[in-house]
């Protein structure tokens, strides 16, 4: 009975909100699984130090076997992760509730930091394109995805403002994550090369305990709920069509591939910036670089 009633805290039953549930309480819930997955942003932080790792000391280079295209292809992994399993899990999230789904993301995202680091402290990349990339990327997809349903369920009188309370936490989440990263890998510097691999430790258990916040107070808005005043007939404008399609009828359509077309290409170049950041300022505003540009 203990065991049914430990089991049941997760069910999508357990998360319906009590009548006069303040919706505002859920952005922080959300909030708290966005923040964490948006490190995926700050991956860039550690291609140098994984280079450098691998590298060795300058004055008696070990063979350099991980070339940045290799370590890049970690952060490539993990993104085409976040999309496939956003896609697959989304008919299993509505069905499980958001709670279950948060918990199976913390758990992947955190445990695709430790496998990383094992694969690191061990030198086999595939093991961190294993952790970070496939395990952490299908944490990025369900936690993505998560957060965004619920609040569109509490906000359907504001659905711009839910979709965006969501996606400023996941670019957020790079800016506390950049310089946690590089703080942690200078203070492990003593006690391991570039201090990378104890800095996934330590993220990973950071991500997954912070996580845990909105896990446990997140809530679903009972059937038929809606917003005092809400009427929503009174929201459909010419542009936006009134009737409803099914996913499955949805990926028959031209529209849906053209709008995916759209998307793909403009994410392609956001993501491509992105997996090459750290390096790309680095390099541009370093000391030599401003020299030549002064001369």
């Amino acid at each position: 009975m203990a065991d049914s009633s430990s089991a049941s805290l997760l069910d999508r039953s357990r998360t319906i909100a009590p009548p006069g549930y303040n919706r505002w309480l859920v952005p922080p819930a959300a909030l708290a699984i966005h923040l964490a997955i948006g490190q995926a942003y700050a991956f860039s932080v550690f291609n140098k130090p994984l280079g450098s790792l691998i590298s060795g000391d300058p004055a008696n280079p070990a063979p350099t076997d991980w070339t940045p295209t290799q370590i890049g292809i970690t952060f490539s992994i993990a993104i085409v992760l976040l999309g496939l399993s956003a896609a697959l899990f989304g008919k299993w999230l509505e069905r499980v509730g958001p709670r279950k789904a948060m918990l199976s993301a913390a758990l992947c995202f955190g445990g695709g930091f430790l496998i990383g680091s094992l694969g690191i402290s061990m030198h086999n990349i595939w093991l961190l394109y294993f952790g970070y990339g496939f395990v952490g990327g299908i944490g990025l997809g369900i936690g993505y995805i998560s957060p965004v349903s619920t609040l569109i369920k509490w906000f359907p009188d504001r659905k711009g403002v839910a979709t965006g309370m969501a996606i400023m936490g996941f670019g957020g989440g790079a800016m506390i994550a950049s310089p946690l990263s590089v703080a942690l890998m200078n203070h492990f510097k003593g006690s391991a090369p570039q201090g990378v691999a104890p800095t996934f430790i330590v993220l990973g258990i950071i991500y997954f305990l912070f996580m845990q916040f909105g896990v446990w107070t997140i809530r679903v808005p009972a059937d038929n709920w809606a917003p005092a005043g809400y009427v929503p007939n009174a929201e459909h404008s010419a542009l936006i069509t009134a009737g409803n399609v099914s996913a499955d009828n949805a990926i028959k359509t031209p529209q849906f591939w053209l709008l995916w077309v759209v998307l793909v290409t403009n994410v392609t170049a956001g993501i491509g910036v992105l997996e090459t950041a750290s390096p790309l300022i680095q390099d541009t505003f370093s000391d030599k670089a401003m020299g030549r540009a002064m001369a």
